[in-house]
């Protein structure tokens, strides 16, 4: 057997959701220190990570810990791995404020520890495409992510080349190395750490890694708060060990000296493997998103980018806010973030930044969000909204509209928009043509049987709100209305008010006059939110319509630039349930407030008011009957174990989404 190469890495995190701040001090001495003894008894280079915030926090509680952990570093001891000011996640975040993130974690890390790292793992491990460029202007040549996420989806892939870095491709063809974690490696030494597996066990799983050519293997790549140490999140968590003789990092320990006493082998600093020659096939070129998972997320697919996006404590309402609060902040600083020329708002950004973390969006505590929503109400007074005048902009030359009713459709016509909605069903829309009126309508509801295959039987409606929770009755917005009409000069405006079973919900829709869009205000008044998947637009496309060989989705999942996800051959559905507990698998950012669908014809924009509600996108896409199924969903919540409705923030919720050509 050929050489086989260690390498480890250990994630600091201060701001963990369940830990309540005052068992910061705990966690320094329980996990952080014996993790410098453990590299510097072994005498293992190993790999340790933390946001700028963490290590602010380490030095304000022991300074000491920083100055033995900088002067192991200059000894080449220890190797320092960056990530950013705060655990935000990267595909959820505008752009301006996943480079701000980036660069002002940078300027931490030379403040506390003289030098700016290279090497960055991806927050949560969270990856898209379009964050490739930001991290090379922040400086960084190199990034971490797990192979088990990424190669899942990717069934071409070498199973080889997970044993040797490869390289990220961008969206327009630019790429950087990238080192693997494997969960299942590091999980060994957790199941070895909380005495699940015998060291014996363990040294047999390292046997299985060898090859007949030299490999390197993450033998680490996670939480270091995980030994001697217990968060609080899961009533399952293992009982923490007791004593000097069963301490977990003394069984961390054993398992890196195991594999040490293996013949061949030596362990390494993750930059050091970065730097091997002999690793081969190394260097190859990969996406590492797919369509069926724009993006990536460490772990099993419970832990999909929707845990940090529409399910949690409150995810809607707090990712709404640092929306609202970085609309208000580039009023105040119009250019966006620069490291340079954004000296003087630093700070905001900062906070910014803070409060996007990934932390105040999963097992949060109470205490701790209370304090997260006091915290974001002091930040978002300090740039009040500007005043709206609420008025309909005047249009010189007012467009005419021919709208007609009969029996179960509405049908209104302008200049720009051709549309015909069910009134027998909340006002569904039954067909759209958005600025050509030629050839099918490219939205449409897909009637009952349409499709011969019976698992796809029921009517697909366009336009509609759906309420899915577990052991209750789908509530819908199904509902016969008579809507109010309204004729402005730029758009006809169709108000319905639908009863649901948890209370009332109020429908607008704006049709353009003047642009080929329509618009949608909903207003959901319930008084309590349930646990459950609520989806609003399934936006439906008519297979008449489309060319399926150049079916594409495209969108910005953080980065300054689009994506573009060809969707031939696919089978995609992110909004499938992982599980009785988990009900969506992946979704799409939209963190420039869009995305898009269409072919090599024609293109149309799925836009979302992200300042009212910062919604997630899904996409379905399958053949059937030889005819492409597709639509797009905005989810507003999803079910995992994050998942905590409360009633602090119950009551009406308002969206705003468009579709427009």
């Amino acid at each position: 057997m050929a050489q086989l190469y260690g390498y480890a890495l250990f994630h600091l995190n201060l701001a963990f959701s369940s830990v309540e701040e005052g068992r910061r001090p705990e966690i320094v001495e329980k996990c952080y220190w014996p993790l410098l003894r453990l590299a510097a008894d072994l005498k293992v280079p190993l790999g340790v990570e933390a946001t700028g915030y963490t290590l602010r926090e380490i030095n304000r509680i022991d300074p000491t810990w920083v100055e033995t952990f900088k002067d192991m570093a200059a000894k080449g001891q220890i190797e320092f791995i960056g990530s950013g000011f705060s655990q935000l996640i990267g595909p959820l975040v505008p752009n301006d404020v996943l480079q701000a993130n980036l660069e002002l974690g940078q300027m931490e890390y030379e403040r506390l520890l003289g030098f700016k790292p290279k090497l960055a793992l991806v927050n949560e491990q969270a990856f898209s495409a379009g964050l490739i460029p930001s991290y090379t202007q922040a400086g960084f040549k190199a990034l971490i992510m797990d192979w088990d996420a990424c190669a899942a989806n990717h069934d071409d892939w070498d199973k080889e080349w997970r044993f040797a870095p490869q390289r990220a491709a961008g969206p327009n063809g630019e790429s950087i190395p990238v080192l693997w974690t494997h969960t299942v490696a590091f999980q060994k030494v957790q199941r070895l750490a909380h005495d699940d597996i015998s060291l014996k066990d363990y040294q047999t799983y390292l046997e299985t890694r060898r090859g007949d050519a030299p490999r390197a293997l993450p033998l680490y790549g996670n939480d270091a708060e995980v030994f001697d140490f217990r968060p609080g999140r899961y009533k399952t968590e293992a009982t923490s060990s007791k004593g000097a003789n069963t301490s977990e990092w003394a069984r961390v320990r054993s398992a890196f000296a195991a594999f040490l006493e293996l013949p061949d082998t030596e362990f390494k600093s993750p930059s050091a493997i970065l730097a091997l020659d002999e690793l081969e096939p190394a260097a190859q070129p990969l996406r590492l998103d797919s369509p069926q998972h724009p993006i990536p997320v460490k772990k099993q697919h419970k832990y999909n980018v929707s845990r940090w996006a529409v399910s949690g404590r409150d995810d809607l309402y707090a990712n709404t806010s640092c929306w609202k609060l970085y609309n208000r902040l580039r009023e105040a600083s119009p250019t966006g973030w620069s490291s340079e020329a954004a000296s003087s708002t630093n700070d905001q950004w900062r906070d910014l930044c803070y409060l996007w973390s990934s932390d105040f969006r999963t097992h949060i505590t109470e205490k701790r969000w209370s304090g997260f929503q006091a915290r974001m109400k002091g930040a978002l007074a300090a740039f009040p909204q500007s005043e709206s005048s609420g008025t309909r902009p005047r249009v010189n030359q007012p467009a005419s509209a021919a709208i007609r009713q009969e029996e179960r459709h509405l049908e209104i016509q302008t200049d720009k928009v051709r549309l015909r909605l069910n009134t027998r069903k909340g006002l569904a829309i039954d067909a759209v043509w958005l600025d050509t009126f030629e050839g099918p309508a490219p939205f449409a509801t897909l009637p009952h049987g349409y499709f011969d295959d019976i698992g796809y039987g029921a009517d697909f409606y366009t336009g509609t709100t759906i309420l899915e929770a577990p052991g209750a009755p789908k509530v819908t917005d199904f509902a016969p209305t008579t809507p109010l009409i309204e004729e402005h000069d730029d758009a006809v405006i169709i108000t319905a008010q639908i009863a649901t079973p948890l209370g009332p919900m109020t429908k607008v829709i704006e049709v353009g006059k003047t642009a080929a869009n329509l618009k949608w205000r909903l207003t959901i008044d319930w008084p309590e939110w349930p646990r459950g998947s609520l989806r609003l637009g399934n936006f439906t496309l008519n297979p008449e319509a489309f060319e399926a060989k150049s079916l594409n989705f495209w969108a910005h999942n953080g980065g300054r630039d689009t994506t573009a996800f060809p969707l031939l051959d696919q089978v995609v559905d992110h909004g499938a349930p992982v599980s009785f507990l988990v009900s969506a698998n992946a979704g799409v950012g939209l963190t420039e407030g869009w995305m898009e669908i269409g072919d090599a014809k024609r293109r149309y924009r799925i836009e979302v008011d992200m300042t009212k509600a910062a919604l997630l996108g899904l996409v379905t896409h399958r053949q059937v009957d030889g005819r492409s199924f597709c639509r797009v969903s905005l989810s507003a919540s999803e079910m995992d174990e994050t998942r905590n409705p409360i009633d602090n923030n119950n009551g009406p919720r308002e969206f705003s989404f468009a579709l427009a050509s």
